[in-house]
C-alpha cells in the first residue's frame, strides 16, 4: 500500500469505489492527522449519517478532525502546519459554492489551490467523479458537474500523485496516464 510522502495528492473515482478507504491508507502512518469533512450535516436522511457513521467508526481516534463548508481554504490554512491534511471530499466544497457567481468562485478556488500547495505535510484530497453517467437534468446539477470537473483538473497540475478508485482498486494515474 502506498503512503503519503509530502505534497498534494488526489483521490478520485465514482460514488461507493472505496475514495475514503485509500485516502484513509495514504496518510495513516502519519504522526499528526486532521480530516476535514465538507459535507453538509443533512440529519434527516438517514442513510447519509449511516455512511458518516461508518467513516467516523473506520478513522482512528487520535485524527483530529474540521467540518467546513465553503471556508476550506480559511480552514485548511488554519490547521497546524506538521499534520497531514485528509480533505474528503471536494464534492462538498463544491456544493457550498454553487451560489456563488463565476468570479466569486474563480476567487475561492484559488484561496483553496493556494492553501493546499503551501503545506509542508501531505495534503490528500477525494474527489468525486461526476461525469461518467446521466448528464444533469438541472442547471444546477450541470454547474455541479462542470465546476467539480474544472477544479479537479486545476488541482492535478500541483499533485504529486492522482489515484483513480474503482471498484475498491487504486491506479496511479501518474504512473500510467499521460497528461493533456
Amino acid at each position: 500500500m502506498a503512503e503519503a510522502d509530502t505534497g498534494l495528492i488526489l483521490v478520485t473515482g465514482p460514488s461507493r469505489s472505496g475514495k475514503s478507504r485509500w485516502a484513509e491508507s495514504l496518510v495513516k502512518g502519519q504522526a499528526k492527522v486532521t480530516y476535514v469533512a465538507t459535507s453538509a450535516a443533512r440529519p434527516n436522511d438517514e442513510s447519509w449519517q449511516q455512511r458518516m457513521r461508518l467513516h467516523r467508526e473506520r478513522r482512528p481516534s487520535h485524527w483530529n478532525l474540521v467540518e467546513t463548508d465553503l471556508h476550506l481554504a480559511e480552514d485548511v490554512s488554519g490547521i497546524p502546519d506538521e499534520d497531514a491534511v485528509l480533505v474528503d471530499s471536494l464534492g462538498g466544497f463544491v456544493a457550498w459554492g454553487l451560489e456563488l457567481e463565476t468570479v466569486e468562485w474563480a476567487q475561492q478556488c484559488d484561496r483553496l489551490l493556494k492553501s493546499l500547495t503551501q503545506r509542508n505535510a501531505p495534503v490528500v484530497v477525494v474527489i468525486e467523479e461526476t461525469g461518467w453517467g446521466v448528464v444533469p437534468a438541472t442547471a444546477i446539477g450541470g454547474l455541479f458537474r462542470d465546476r467539480l470537473g474544472s477544479l479537479a483538473q486545476q488541482l492535478e497540475r500541483y499533485s504529486q500523485s492522482s489515484w483513480l478508485v474503482v471498484q475498491g482498486r487504486a491506479i496511479d494515474l501518474h504512473a500510467f496516464g499521460v497528461p493533456i
